[in-house]
């Protein structure tokens, strides 16, 4: 690490190009940021993988139909997909500390509410709530850590993964006990508004010195022209939205149907479902390290081959041999996970500005989970069809082979707001 030097002497700057307000030091709200951006992780799949534990007792005590409960396990990434999309336009006209304290009271209130109806459309409509503010949040937290640490982007990007990691393995792994202590499928969802309502609390404070910090502006600064960054247009901003939904693809797949092809390979039910959380359980590790790693390397090359070998050898062992191989492919798909830390911190490392970070995130992700939402329902049609996991696995070979080309483009240092 270079060591600090004195800063140099400057004039005081003309009052007609100060900006409107600036954004707090690490010394002075950085920490407090940080904080704030693990606790928003935390909660980002907690209110998805919990329902998922719980969906039969759902469908149960609402009367969901088949087609309403396929529409539900769908509502993620359709909702990623669409309300991410609007997260650069409210960047636009609110700080982003004031963005995130909607979108986690939207998370708590969608959550509270979802579990004291009766009303299966109700159910869906809070649901789509509680959405929307993880949409929201999943855009805004690769755009704060190139806002608050531009020079430890994998360091925190590996923090918040691994935050968010853990907490998908926490929801989905107590989801079920939860509800068995307390005698109902709705305290197993309902108890995950109280993290998000922690979740608001850091952000209280940001919000209103933002708030203040824009009040005492004086009316006679002229703001600094944006140059607005349309990542639709670049050749990199596609392929980083190839790859997130590549990646999420086979991501959304292997925690959709990896219990049910362990279990047609003659595990017991109870067994299938340890080793699909020890695929999450294993990727918290690599979800802190990936980052950093990615944050040291001049070319991403050798991680993107990496995880493409490993994601690879996992598929060939789960079609031909998944049970005696069991434990090998499920740790080799945890490291073949990566990809989704490393994608994260990627978005941070292809923009030089807060502003590209939160355009090419919103579009990457948004556009990403479009392509996500085909995986577990192509996987279930292949299955389905053939009745065994070889044809399943190819699909998930072809989508990797898909990731990797994208990955080549995205391997080598260049910046969103430099493409045309």
């Amino acid at each position: 690490m270079t060591p600090p030097t004195a800063p140099a002497v400057e004039a005081p700057e003309p009052l007609a190009h100060r900006p409107a307000h600036r954004t707090p030091s690490p010394a002075t709200g950085g920490a407090l940021v940080l904080v704030g951006m693990l606790l928003v992780a935390l909660n980002l799949r907690a209110a998805v993988t919990s329902l998922g534990a719980l969906l039969d007792e759902v469908r149960t005590g609402l009367g969901l139909s088949g087609a309403m409960a396929g529409f539900v396990t769908t509502l993620p990434t359709i909702a990623f997909a669409g309300l991410g999309a609007l997260t650069p336009w409210l960047i636009r006209r609110w700080p982003a500390a004031r963005v995130l304290v909607v979108a986690m009271l939207a998370l708590t209130v969608g959550q509270l509410l979802r579990v004291v109806t009766d009303s299966a459309t109700v159910f869906v409509l809070t649901s789509a709530l509680a959405l929307a503010g993880i949409a929201v949040a999943n855009i805004l937290l690769p755009m704060l850590v190139k806002q608050h640490f531009p020079h430890r982007t994998g360091l925190v990007t590996g923090a918040y993964t691994m935050a968010l990691t853990t907490g998908t393995t926490v929801a989905a792994a107590s989801a079920v006990p939860v509800a068995h202590a307390f005698g109902s499928w709705r305290a197993g969802l309902g108890v995950w508004a109280a993290l998000a309502a922690v979740a608001v609390l850091p952000w209280v404070p940001l919000a209103l010195r933002a708030r203040a910090a824009r009040r005492a502006a004086t009316p006679t600064a002229v703001p600094a022209a944006r140059t607005r960054v349309r990542p639709a247009r670049t050749r990199l901003g596609w392929a980083m939205a190839v790859y997130f939904g590549a990646q999420s693809l086979s991501g959304y797949a292997v925690m959709g149907w990896l219990a049910q092809l362990f279990r047609d390979a003659g595990f017991r039910p109870e067994s299938a479902g340890l080793l699909l959380a020890g695929v999450t359980a294993l990727g918290v590790p690599v979800a802190l390290l990936m980052p950093t790693l990615a944050g040291r390397l001049r070319t991403l090359r050798p991680l993107v081959f990496g995880l493409t070998a490993f994601s690879a050898a996992a598929y060939l062992g789960l079609a031909f041999a998944p049970r005696s191989g069991a434990l090998l492919w499920v740790l080799l798909l945890a490291f073949g996970q990566g990809a989704f830390p490393l994608i994260l911190t990627t978005i941070g490392l292809r923009a030089r500005t807060a502003d590209g970070t939160v355009a090419l995130s919103a579009f990457a992700q948004s556009t990403g989970y479009v392509i996500a939402a085909l995986g577990p329902l192509l996987v279930g049609v292949l299955y389905e069809a053939t009745g065994g996991w070889t044809a399943p696995m190819g699909f998930l070979l072809a989508a990797l082979a898909v990731q990797t080309t994208a990955g080549m483009v995205i391997a080598r240092p260049r910046f969103i707001e430099d493409e045309r």
